[in-house]
């Protein structure tokens, strides 16, 4: 991702006001939009790099922003927002290529870690990658890109070179889900937890897999989320 500009999407004004504090820090050119509408408007106006897109807002909410954006700049990356533990229709997000989920309430730093993480995915060259990390974020890369077929070879690359880490398993169940394969994900969900129980994000995917609600929500969680700072 060259272009370092960032478009802060969301309905709360504290909300596109702490993320703006927290990304000026990393020398990025930052602009904000209260609701969808708006965010597309500046989208014909100005060229970004990436998106921070809350998926619950009034009026025209965050997926159809995210379809909108895809129809018109499918090269720019999306975060989407979303409110801790209800992450609806983040597998029809991931489909339409949201690189990564960021979950409220969120601090300053995890909000530059992960911005961060996004634009060096564009520095990664997969002809010289052996470390797990690695693979792992070109596989997110790959889900932006929408080709799911090169994800799912990262992620299991990544489960080649290192067998003891619960992250890819997960993320190998997300992907099964896209392909609409809920058995094998929820193998994967128990698969990441057999290697760590206390693996939140799994345990939150394998419910959600098995429980009716959830199933119809849709909802996804990719990374283990931190916790709010007192």
């Amino acid at each position: 991702m060259i272009n370092k500009s960032i478009l802060i999407v969301d309905d709360e004004k504290n909300i596109r006001l702490t993320l703006s504090q927290a990304l000026e820090t990393l020398g990025a050119e930052i602009d904000t939009a209260a609701n969808g509408e708006e965010a597309l408007t500046k989208l014909k106006e100005k060229e970004f790099g990436l998106i921070l897109l809350d998926i619950r807002m009034p009026g025209m909410d965050g997926m159809e922003v995210l379809h909108r954006v895809r129809e018109i700049r499918p090269d720019i990356r999306v975060i989407m927002i979303t409110a801790y533990g209800t992450v609806e229709s983040a597998v029809e997000a991931m489909k339409l290529g949201a690189v990564d989920f960021l979950q409220k309430p969120f601090d300053p730093e995890e909000i530059r870690e992960l911005v961060l993480r996004v634009m060096d995915r564009e520095k990664l060259d997969e002809h010289h990658l052996a470390d797990y990390a690695s693979h792992l974020e070109l596989a997110k890369k790959c889900i932006g890109d929408r080709l799911f077929d090169a994800a799912l070879e990262h992620v299991r690359k990544a489960i080649f070179v290192d067998t003891r880490r619960p992250e890819a398993f997960n993320l190998l169940g997300a992907l099964m889900e896209i392909q609409g394969d809920r058995a094998e994900a929820q193998k994967n969900y128990r698969a990441a937890l057999s290697l760590d129980p206390s693996y939140e994000p799994a345990i939150q995917n394998l419910h959600r897999s098995t429980t009716a609600k959830w199933r119809q929500a849709g909802g996804i969680l990719l990374e283990e989320p931190k916790k709010e700072e007192k």
